[in-house]
């Protein structure tokens, strides 16, 4: 996206790094693309920054590498996190970081070379499995590249790796990564999309619209890199069996069944916690006052029903489309699958093994 670095650069005022990795490389590229923002070197007794408008290069301690958390009673897809930062320059009412964390501030992970070990010791400890991770759970995989250039990084670091699939999930259209792909099997260029409405009223910030979107994804096709879709969430507001047909058009008009690896189809739900943020701070968004309900994961949702109803539209279309062997699921019981796509995860051998077979063994359709 040629505007992505410009408001980032417009966006970020300050920017906090430790002490301990405020020399490496990411360092001092982030001080050549910010050259305007303040900059201050962080001691481990100075207090955490705390600000949507500052980017804090961090030496995390943490586990890079983690199984997604999923949620209980529901079907996860089962692949690994890699686990680079927190929160995102965007700023989607229903984005559900305005729960997971307190502060809004913009965090990248700093030491790369721990991550670095942490991954390939792993890699190392388990040859003969096969891995699907990905970077957009915690943060928007592109969203900061213009300025980190990590996804490249991690492209190239992966790349000797045969049975790693690398997922970048985005809702911008930076592919400046691509260039470091080796092996486009080892990559899939995922995005979110919704109803062109949906992003124009719910999406803010520098994110690229359905059709960039779809545009970045035929570009990455065409490179020979599969793509993924994530319809996730969609939300029930007046209009939306029209906004979700526009949006299925526009995916037929630009990419073919064989370009697509697989499509996710998640209704909208969050902890209580997510729901009253988004009154608060959203008080236009239409869907946060719809038939929500708790569901057996304690998480608020869409009436079944409704949500049923919703998931089955959007199937239908994208089976119609050509995309129907794509599709499934995210955090749904087998009751729901059965309505939605007459099957069950475990009548495909489970969720993560179905996936996996789409990630690794079906490279062209």
């Amino acid at each position: 996206m040629r505007d992505l670095l410009p408001a980032l650069q417009a966006r970020i005022t300050s920017v906090v790094v430790d002490d301990t990795v405020a020399s490496v490389p990411l360092a001092h590229r982030v001080r050549t693309l910010l050259p305007a923002a303040q900059w201050q070197t962080r001691q481990p007794e100075d207090p955490l920054p705390r600000d949507a408008r500052t980017l804090y290069l961090k030496a995390f301690r943490g586990r890079f590498l983690r199984p997604c958390p999923g949620t209980s009673h529901y079907r996860c897809c089962g692949y690994h996190i890699l686990h680079i930062g927190e929160n995102c320059p965007l700023a989607c009412s229903y984005c559900i970081l305005q729960a997971y964390f307190d502060d809004p501030t913009l965090k990248v992970w700093a030491n790369w070379d721990d991550l670095e070990a942490e991954v390939v010791t792993t890699l190392r400890a388990y040859p003969k499995r096969r891995w699907r991770l990905g970077t957009g759970e915690f943060t928007d995989s592109l969203a900061l590249e213009p300025l980190t250039g990590m996804s490249a990084w991690l492209v190239e670091l992966l790349s000797p790796w045969a049975n790693v699939v690398l997922e970048l999930k985005s809702k911008v259209a930076d592919l400046s990564w691509l260039a470091a792909v080796r092996d486009p099997r080892r990559v899939l260029a995922a995005w979110s999309v919704n109803a062109p409405e949906v992003i124009a009223r719910e999406e803010q910030g520098p994110r690229a619209d359905l059709l960039q979107r779809l545009n970045a994804a035929r570009t990455c096709a065409a490179a020979g890199v599969r793509v993924c879709l994530h319809f996730d969430p969609i939300l029930f507001y007046p209009g939306w069996e029209q906004g979700y047909q526009q949006a299925v058009e526009a995916i037929a008009d630009t990419l073919r069944p064989k370009d697509v690896a697989f499509i996710s189809l998640g209704s909208f739900r969050g902890m209580p916690r997510l729901i009253a943020s988004i009154r608060e701070r959203f008080p236009q968004a239409q869907y946060a006052v719809a038939e929500l309900v708790p569901g057996l994961d304690g998480k608020l949702r869409l009436l079944r029903p409704l949500r049923t109803r919703q998931l089955a539209f959007v199937a239908q279309l994208l089976r119609q489309a050509g995309f129907g062997d794509q599709l499934y699921l995210c955090m749904e019981s087998d009751v729901v699958w059965q309505a939605v796509l007459g099957i069950t995860p475990g009548q495909r051998g489970g969720l993560a093994r179905y996936l996996e077979h789409l990630a690794f063994d079906t490279p062209n359709r």
